[in-house]
C-alpha cells in the first residue's frame, strides 16, 4: 500500500472512531464572527505581558494546516479565506476530552474554534482555544508542506487544492473579481447599461473562428455555443439602447496554448454615435481607471518588463507597423504572388489562399504584435479580414478597426460597426465562399441581423477585451490556465 492509501485509510478509521463517541465530523454550521487577518490587525497593539481576557474573545473556522503537540499543550496553524492564524490548546483549559479529540485531527481537517486572543512572546497573534468544533473530517492529505503542489498541469487539474496550498493562486482570482467589478463600476458611470444575450445561437457570428456544435433534441435543430455576442448587442442597437455591455463567456472550438482556451471571457459593449476613434479612448480610459483602482498604480510588471498604462496609447497604422519591421509598404503591393514572396523572406507561413490582406494581417500578427511592449493599438486593418467592420474613409481597401497591444499579447478587437446591410450581406457572401472551401472558421450569413440592419442601426462602435488575458497582465501570470479557475485540459492519462 502506497503512502496516500495508507493515510487515507488510517483517516477512514478515524472517522468511524468520531462517528462511535456520537461526534458528528459531517457539521451543518458554525457561526463565526471573525476572519484570521482581521484578528491579527486589531489586536496587533497587543503585547505578550497583556492578559487574557475575555474581552478578546473569537469565533473562527478553517481548515488546519500545521498541528504541533507537546504533551499537555499544542499549537496548529488555521486557515480560512483571508489568511492564517496560530492556535493554541492546553489540556488543563479544555479539559481531557476535548484536548485527546484535539490530539486526533489531521492536517486538513476544518474546525470552528472559540477563543481568546493572545500575542506569544515571538510576538505572533494567537487564539487561545476554549472551545472547538470538528465541522468536517478531511481523508486525503494534502500535498507534503515543504514541497505542495508544483506539478503544474495536476495544480491545474485539482484546482481545489491548489487553492488550499498556494495562497498567491486565490489572490490572482480575487484581483480577477476586482477588476471585473471595477469595469462593470466603470461603464455604469458611463452611462451603459448592462445586458444579457443568448449563449446557445442558431448562427454562429462576430468573429471569426470554428463554433462548438450541438443540438436541441426538442426543435430538431443544430445550435451554436456563441463565439461571441456582438450582433445582438447591435440588435438592441437597433432596438434604441444606446450604450450597451455584457461580461460574456465565449467558446471557439480551436487549439490551446499560453494563451488561449476554448472557453473564455469577454467584455464587450456597444455605442451609438461612437466611432473607432471614440473607442480607442474609452478602451484606454478604462484600462488606466480598472489599473488605478485595483493595483493602485498604472506602473506594472508583466513578463520581466516594465509597462505603463496610463492613457493615451500609442496609434500606429497596419501598413506602417509592417512596412516598419519588413520595409515593404503593402499600400503598393497589388499582386499576390508579390505578398506571398514577402511571407516567404521573413518565414511567416500563410495559406495558398489567402489574399494580400490576409497576408499582410498575418505579417503584422507574426512580425510585430510579439514586439510590442508598451500599450498600442494597431489600427486600418484590411477590408478583406474585416466583414463588420466599415471601411477608412477615402480608402476603402482599409476598414476603421484597430486591435489593442500590450507586451505580446492581443487584448481587443473593435471597430466602427458596418450598418451598410447591402455592403454587409456582400462581406458575408464572401466569408461563405471561403467556408464552402473548407475555412471552418469563416463567418456565417445572419439573415436575420441583416434585417435587423434594414431597419436602420445608427453609427455604432464597441470595446471587445478579453477578460482572461487582461488578468493574466494585471497579476504577472504569462499562461491563461493560471488566470481560469478551472482550464480546459486534456484527458487524464490512465
Amino acid at each position: 500500500m502506497d503512502t496516500e492509501s495508507r493515510i487515507i485509510s488510517e483517516r477512514k478509521q478515524k472517522l468511524e472512531e468520531l462517528k462511535k463517541i456520537g461526534i458528528n465530523p459531517y457539521s451543518y454550521r458554525y457561526e463565526k464572527n471573525a476572519l484570521a487577518d482581521e484578528i491579527k490587525k486589531v489586536y496587533d497593539k497587543l503585547k505578550p505581558s497583556d492578559k487574557d481576557s475575555m474581552r478578546n474573545k473569537v469565533r473562527v473556522a478553517g481548515r488546519l494546516m500545521t498541528i504541533r503537540i507537546m504533551g499537555k499543550a499544542g499549537f496548529a496553524h488555521l486557515q480560512d479565506e483571508s489568511g492564517k492564524i496560530q492556535l493554541y490548546f492546553k489540556q488543563d483549559e479544555l479539559g481531557k476530552d476535548a484536548y485527546n479529540l484535539f490530539k486526533k485531527l489531521d492536517i486538513g481537517d476544518i474546525i470552528g474554534v472559540e477563543g481568546n486572543v493572545f500575542k506569544t512572546k515571538t510576538g505572533e497573534i494567537t487564539v487561545n482555544v476554549r472551545k472547538f468544533e470538528l465541522l468536517t473530517k478531511s481523508l486525503r492529505p494534502l500535498p507534503e508542506k515543504f514541497h505542495g503542489l508544483k506539478d503544474t498541469e495536476l495544480r491545474y487539474r485539482q484546482r481545489y487544492v491548489d487553492l488550499i496550498v498556494n495562497p498567491e493562486v486565490k489572490k490572482t482570482f480575487i484581483i480577477r473579481s476586482k477588476v471585473i467589478q471595477v469595469i462593470r463600476e466603470f461603464l455604469h458611470n458611463e452611462g451603459f447599461i448592462e445586458v444579457e444575450t443568448p449563449v446557445l445561437q442558431p448562427i454562429y457570428g462576430g468573429a471569426t473562428a470554428r463554433p462548438f456544435i450541438t443540438q436541441h433534441h426538442a426543435l430538431k435543430m443544430p445550435l451554436y455555443l456563441r463565439i461571441a455576442d456582438e450582433l445582438y448587442l447591435k440588435r438592441l442597437i437597433v432596438g434604441g439602447f444606446e450604450k450597451v455591455f455584457e461580461f460574456c463567456t465565449d467558446f471557439r472550438n480551436e487549439g490551446i496554448d499560453t494563451s488561449h482556451n476554448p472557453e473564455f471571457s469577454m467584455i464587450e459593449t456597444m455605442a451609438a454615435y461612437d466611432d473607432y476613434n471614440d473607442s480607442m479612448k474609452r478602451t484606454e480610459r478604462m484600462i488606466e481607471f480598472v489599473a488605478r483602482k485595483v493595483l493602485g498604480t498604472t506602473e506594472l510588471e508583466f513578463d520581466k518588463k516594465k509597462i505603463s498604462l496610463k492613457a493615451p496609447f500609442k496609434r500606429i497604422k497596419m501598413v506602417d507597423a509592417v512596412k516598419q519591421a519588413t520595409g515593404v509598404d503593402f499600400t503598393k503591393i497589388k499582386d499576390i504572388e508579390e505578398a506571398r514572396e514577402v511571407a516567404r523572406k521573413f518565414k511567416v507561413d500563410i495559406a495558398e489562399d489567402m489574399s494580400i490582406g490576409f497576408i499582410l494581417a498575418e505579417l503584422c500578427s507574426e512580425l510585430v504584435e510579439s514586439k510590442i511592449v508598451q500599450p498600442t493599438f494597431i489600427i486600418d486593418y484590411p477590408r478583406d479580414v474585416s466583414p463588420l467592420a466599415k471601411t477608412v474613409k477615402n480608402n476603402p481597401d482599409f476598414t476603421e478597426r484597430f486591435e489593442l497591444i500590450i507586451a505580446g499579447l492581443e487584448l481587443g478587437n473593435m471597430y466602427s460597426e458596418l450598418n451598410d446591410p447591402t455592403e454587409l450581406r456582400r462581406n458575408w457572401e464572401e466569408q461563405e465562399k471561403m467556408l464552402s472551401k473548407g475555412d471552418e472558421a469563416a463567418q456565417r450569413i445572419d439573415k436575420d441581423f441583416i434585417k435587423a440592419m434594414e431597419y436602420g442601426m445608427p453609427p455604432t462602435s464597441g470595446i471587445g477585451i478579453g477578460i482572461d488575458r487582461l488578468i493574466m497582465l494585471f497579476t504577472n501570470n504569462t499562461s491563461i490556465r493560471e488566470v481560469i479557475l478551472f482550464p480546459t485540459l486534456r484527458p487524464e492519462q490512465k
